[in-house]
């Protein structure tokens, strides 16, 4: 029979043995501490612990994406804007991730937020809605320098979105509206000019070939009669009627 000691060992032994013997995950690593010291890292698979001396850290190593929150920016031009951005990294040292930051995932969040603030306050507002990659990544850059004591990684930056006040918008606008205008104004002058180029070019051809001006007469006559079903009357241009004339005077003489 079972007795109450026994029963106990056979509790204590399952306790020890579950605190002895641990599963990572493959994307999991365990930074364990012995009385204190750490020895390393272990896993992934299944790994062994000496009961009550040993202690571990268990750390993930897949990419996290965490979002920055808004921040109220004031870029270099004095425009208040409120940008937020999403960042991309993993942790590629697990033992210095624990050793070396207190908390490795609001560490990260506090430097990306800093260097928000301080890399879009470097930059006009036209870079920071115009010039987003060129920000992203001199985002992701400082960023990494950062954290890469911490055996972080950081692999992308990304700002999501950029708030204007009203007035900034509307102004905004106006500049838009003003430029379709300025587009559209150029673009007719530059018709103008063109026709006026070819109206010049029909004149020098008409100088230099006075029946062209004829050819030109008869053609618009020919379209009168065709759009219009009525009796057309013209003066007949001398200039057509002289080569009969002077066949008529030839043969006279």
């Amino acid at each position: 029979m079972f007795t109450y000691s026994t029963v106990t060992l056979v509790v204590l032994g399952i306790l020890l043995f579950s605190s002895a013997v641990k599963v990572l995950r493959e994307y999991e690593r365990a930074v364990v501490f012995r009385l204190g010291r750490a020895i390393g890292t272990k896993g992934p698979g299944l790994i062994f612990l000496i009961p009550i001396i040993d202690k571990m850290v268990r750390i993930p190593l897949r990419t996290v994406a965490m979002d920055v929150p808004p921040q109220d920016v004031i870029t270099r031009d004095n425009v208040t804007v409120k940008v937020n951005a999403v960042i991309y990294f993993r942790v590629l040292d697990a033992n210095r991730a624990v050793l070396e930051v207190e908390n490795y995932l609001y560490a990260t969040s506090q430097i990306a937020q800093t260097t928000l603030r301080s890399i879009l306050g470097e930059s006009d507002l036209d870079q920071v809605l115009s010039n987003r990659d060129e920000i992203n990544l001199k985002l992701q850059q400082v960023i990494d320098r950062h954290t890469e004591p911490w055996g972080i990684k950081v692999s992308t930056v990304e700002v999501k979105n950029v708030d204007l006040p009203q007035e900034m918008q509307r102004a905004i606008a106006r500049q838009a509206e003003a430029e379709r205008e300025r587009r559209a104004k150029v673009i007719n002058a530059e018709g103008e000019l063109q026709a006026s180029q070819k109206l010049l070019e029909g004149a020098q051809v008409i100088a230099r070939e006075p029946i062209a001006l004829q050819l030109r007469y008869l053609q618009t006559l020919a379209e009168i009669a065709t759009e219009n079903n009525s009796t057309t009357i013209f003066p007949v241009p001398i200039d057509l009627l002289r080569p009969l004339l002077e066949a008529t005077a030839k043969s006279r003489t």
